[in-house]
């Protein structure tokens, strides 16, 4: 969440930055600003109103120890004057805070100076690619018929459990996600990540805090009895263990990793796109999470592409890192790298990781400070995944189909305990 202040100072800066991420809503700004000046307004007359009654009850009893008993009533009226307009003010007061938080949760983060204008994932930009890639040609089979005649994965089953977007793994698949998971865990930790397991449910206030509440309500699965949401990504617990927390300088940064399934209701998705595990329901991911001085960040969020970039290499897997444009960037981030890898049997590039830096917009909602020379700011944080793991599982397969059946990645073997699926 943008802070109020800034929209003011930065009034200008703040709709120039909207307009490159295609935000449409642009009077939200006036609202906010103005409803901040009653805001501001009004706290100003309650203290102004407070320090006169104070001011004028001392004053009462003077006059009756004077003997100026017929000035008291005339006193007292005006106490009583005021204290009436100080009940309005403090019955007003939650309603306009409220109206104007309202209004800055609708308002997107807006993006860092690197980021191009642009309206969709056609306008981002590609800033590195590691091969030159190409099909498999005639008679590659996509993941989904792998899948099925190794049996590894059955969507039909998970359709009967639960339905589409719940497929269930088998032998081989069942152990080449658990072998993944624990290799980008080893992978994060040997990095200096302290690895956490969090809750798989949170509630609003954590919703919230990250950004997924009320942006991405209709993707999020609701527990209704217990007010609670599935988690999206483990991003949203392990952010919120910094909810209204007051750190030392010498906390950070602070780098966490967790693995976590993740539940998204993807509403509307539907085609050839969604296929097999091009996009589930729920899916297994290992994340990574950064709290960071402001004044780092960004040389953090490029240390963490080298990291990511670094997993890539060992999987073995066709590559590229693009930074997304203003329109194709989340609504928290003010910055984000995607990775793709190359799908040989499908002929397409598919999504397998983000990251980004969402500079205060996530620590303003979560209220996680650092304290430093005496004095208290806001944090950055961070976040990426390391990695998703469905589409990594849909590469690896397409990618490494041969006569024999399909070879792992030595990396991935090792950890596997199986080189070949046949």
């Amino acid at each position: 969440m943008l802070q109020v202040n800034f929209l003011r100072d930065n009034k200008e800066r703040v709709l120039e930055g909207l307009k490159k991420r295609q935000f449409k809503n642009l009077e939200l700004v006036d609202e906010a600003i103005i409803l901040d000046q009653t805001r501001r307004g009004n706290q100003v007359e309650l203290d102004n109103l407070n320090a006169e009654k104070n001011r004028i009850s001392k004053e009462i009893g003077i006059l009756i120890s004077s003997g100026k008993h017929d000035e008291v009533a005339s006193v007292k009226s005006k106490i009583s004057e005021f204290a009436d307009r100080i009940k309005e003010l403090e019955a007003e007061k939650p309603q306009v805070e409220k109206a104007l938080l309202d209004i800055l949760y609708k308002i997107p983060n807006i993006p860092y100076e690197k980021v191009k204008a642009g309206v969709s994932a056609d306008d981002n930009e590609i800033i590195y690619q590691s091969h030159d890639v190409e099909g498999l040609g005639e008679g590659a089979i996509p993941h989904w018929e792998l899948a099925k005649k190794y049996n590894l994965i059955d969507f039909e089953l998970g359709v009967k459990i639960a339905g589409a977007g719940f497929p269930v793994y088998f032998g081989k698949g069942a152990r080449l996600q658990r072998a993944l998971v624990q290799y980008f865990l080893d992978k994060n930790t040997d990095a200096g990540y302290l690895e956490v397991n969090p809750p798989h449910v949170v509630n609003e206030a954590s919703g919230y805090g990250t950004g997924q509440l009320p942006d991405k309500e209709g993707q999020m699965y609701y527990v209704n009895a217990d007010d609670l949401y599935l988690i999206p990504t483990a991003e949203v617990p392990v952010t919120n263990l910094y909810r209204d927390v007051l750190l030392d300088e010498r906390d950070l940064p602070i780098k966490n990793t967790a693995f976590s399934q993740c539940y998204r209701r993807e509403a509307g998705s539907y085609g050839a796109h969604v296929r097999g595990l091009n996009r589930l329901h729920q899916f297994e991911k290992v994340e990574i999470v950064r709290i960071e001085k402001p004044e780092n960040s960004y040389a953090v969020l490029e240390e963490m592409v080298e990291h990511i970039k670094g997993i890539l290499e060992d999987l073995e897997l066709p590559y590229r890192v693009l930074r997304l444009c203003g329109g194709d960037t989340g609504f928290a981030s003010a910055m984000t790298y995607d990775f793709e890898v190359w799908s040989a049997a499908q002929e397409k590039w598919l999504e397998v990781s983000s990251v980004s830096n969402f500079e205060t917009f996530q620590a303003n909602r979560l209220k996680c400070r650092y304290k430093a020379d005496g004095k208290s700011q806001l944090v950055h944080t961070l976040n990426g995944s390391a990695m998703a793991l469905p589409r990594i599982m849909a590469a690896l397969l397409e990618n490494n189909q041969t006569e024999e059946g399909i070879k792992l990645p030595k990396k991935i073997a090792e950890y596997a305990r199986f080189e070949l699926i046949n």
